[in-house]
């Protein structure tokens, strides 16, 4: 969420700068709440002050004997205008905060402008895309004609958009998983953490999926909980309504965890193969950090999302997103694109944000240093390391040969019990 404060006194700069990111702020329906709160905080504070101003007047009059039936009538009467005042303010508020709650992050400053992902530049490669001599094929079809991949087994199970891996494929899905933690955990210093699949509606505010994402999660009324569509949510809300010591910071998780999303933006979009499902798996890398590291914190978790995709040898791309393109919570954002060879283009296999102090606010996370009382809210930055479905589409791809064989590569032939090849 935004700072309230930085709307009242800066509204017009706030404005401009959302307008970047296609949002249109109501600045008069703003400015009128703002002023009727104002103005009913000033009434009821000084019907607060009257009122007990008048009930010192009674404890006065009792002692001196005199008649006090007028002026309990009086603080009963200034008691009721006061109940009436809060409700006021409360339902003034609420307005307000509904209108913050619907606000986007503002881009940081190096946010390139643009309106969609045509403009989101690049900022570096690595890698030299393979030149198959033969007719490669895409995941679905490899996976298919190996046995090892069922679609349609998984859509009688449960539906369209799910899938069933199989033998040594699904070993190595399981392979990429301990690879990547492995890798998170001994060389990059993270927290390994296993958390919940189902949160509460306050996880999901915290980190701004609700209200503006509610159509595309998976909600189970009778309890009210939802199932997680990234591990973002309940990992960083494990600092929520926290004071961290600054000493403790920065602190870095990584959790391995599916997630659920009812895609329901994106109909009939990447309906073949593993690319889009209603249920994957990702290894997410979240921190949380001091104000002054979070840009810093942005390029090194970055550049650990990227060390995954070095050590399996995938090449891929990494872009900037543009103001048009950036995620609702986000102040800056870079998605680490990999090459597909069944698609001939890059695609999406991880993004790394900085959020600043837009989650922190909702969730009120904090953090004190030694040198100050008062606490500060801290900075939450997170990034998929990677997901895993797509990292197994990216290599079924890239690592194929002309017969259909998958070479597994170097990094995970340990976790794969000696084997090279999937066949």
């Amino acid at each position: 969420m935004l700072d309230p404060q930085l709307l009242r006194l800066h509204l017009d700069e706030v404005a401009e700068k959302l307008a970047h990111r296609g949002v249109v702020i109501d600045q008069t329906r703003f400015t009128e709440l703002e002023n009727a709160r104002k103005a009913c905080q000033v009434e009821t504070q000084q019907l607060q002050s009257e009122r007990n101003r008048h009930s010192k007047s009674i404890g006065k009059a009792k002692a001196a004997g005199e008649n006090i039936s007028a002026l309990l009538a009086e603080v009963s009467q200034l008691g009721e205008q006061v109940k009436t005042c809060e409700v006021n303010l409360d339902t003034i508020q609420t307005q307000l905060n509904e209108l913050l709650m619907g606000l986007p992050n503002i881009p940081h400053e190096s946010v390139p402008i643009g309106s969609n992902e045509a403009d989101n530049p690049e900022i570096r490669r690595w890698g030299t895309p393979i030149t198959f001599e033969f007719p490669c094929k895409d995941h679905a079809d490899l996976g298919t004609d190996l046995g090892l991949l069922d679609f349609e087994t998984a859509a009688k199970i449960t539906g369209s958009r799910f899938l069933l891996l199989q033998g040594s494929l699904a070993r190595m899905h399981r392979a990429l998983i301990q690879f990547m933690l492995d890798l998170h955990t001994d060389e990059h210093g993270y927290l390994e953490v296993n958390v919940p699949y189902l949160v509460n509606a306050d996880s999901l505010r915290g980190t701004g999926q609700l209200p503006k994402f509610a159509e595309d999660l998976f909600h189970i009324p009778e309890q009210d909980y939802y199932l997680i569509p990234t591990a973002e949510v309940p990992v960083t809300n494990i600092a929520r309504n926290v004071i961290w010591n600054g000493d403790d910071l920065p602190a870095k998780f990584v959790a391995h965890t599916p997630c659920f999303r009812s895609e329901a933006g994106n109909y009939g979009k990447d309906t073949r193969g593993m690319i889009r499902q209603h249920q994957f798996e990702k290894v997410e890398l979240v921190q949380l950090v001091k104000p002054d590291n979070s840009y810093e914190a942005l390029e090194e978790l970055t550049g650990n999302a990227e060390t995954v995709l070095q050590r399996l040898e995938l090449p891929y791309r990494v872009v900037s997103l543009c103001t048009g393109d950036l995620g609702f919570s986000a102040a800056k954002t870079y998605d680490l694109e990999v090459w597909l060879p069944g698609q001939n283009k890059y695609r999406e296999i991880s993004s790394c944000s900085n959020f600043e102090a837009f989650q922190a606010r909702r969730m009120k996370a904090r953090w004190r240093s030694p040198d100050t009382k008062k606490p500060s809210l801290l900075h939450t930055l997170n990034g998929s390391g990677l997901a895993v479905g797509r990292t197994l589409v990216a290599i079924m791809e890239n690592y194929q040969d002309e017969g259909g064989r998958i070479a597994i590569p170097k990094v995970l032939q340990g976790y794969m019990g000696g084997r090279i090849y999937i066949d």
